[in-house]
């Protein structure tokens, strides 16, 4: 593949997606920036997720010995399923739109980082600034 901006006779990911015209491929490039907001909304769930089963952790086992290891507080198997569901969606949605960036396509290349950046500003308006003060991790890209 070499870099491009092909707009028609474009195929993006799958036989069944190819462009022929110039509208398909605006709506493409469309279609690209929505799943990159998604993405960056699938990270935030992740958060989201993680929050609330770590307040009903803690709500729960207030008063009783908390099931730890040395790595952290054991998940009951319910939420773990859930976690596990979110993460593989968004590692699937991740890698597909790696795809998309190896058609070497610059306009689709534009559309993944443009839906990504809408979508992190979007979803990721806060930060802990004492925790990135302190040289620790928010949980987000920034």
């Amino acid at each position: 593949m070499l870099w491009n901006t092909q707009i028609e006779d474009t195929c993006i990911v799958f036989r069944s997606w190819h462009i022929y015209t110039i509208t398909g491929f605006v709506l493409s490039c469309i279609a690209i920036v929505l799943l990159g907001i998604f993405y960056e909304w699938l990270r935030e769930a992740q958060k989201n997720l993680d929050r609330r089963i770590a307040a009903q952790l803690s709500a729960q086992e207030k008063g009783k010995a908390r099931v730890s290891t040395p790595n952290g507080t054991i998940i009951p198997p319910v939420a773990r399923f859930s976690r596990a569901l979110l993460y593989g969606a968004t590692v699937f949605l991740s890698f597909f739109l790696m795809l998309v960036f190896m058609t070497y396509n610059a306009y689709l290349i534009a559309a993944t980082v443009v839906g990504a950046a809408i979508g992190h500003y979007i979803f990721s308006p806060t930060m802990d600034i004492e925790v990135v003060l302190a040289g620790g991790v928010t949980g987000s890209k920034g």
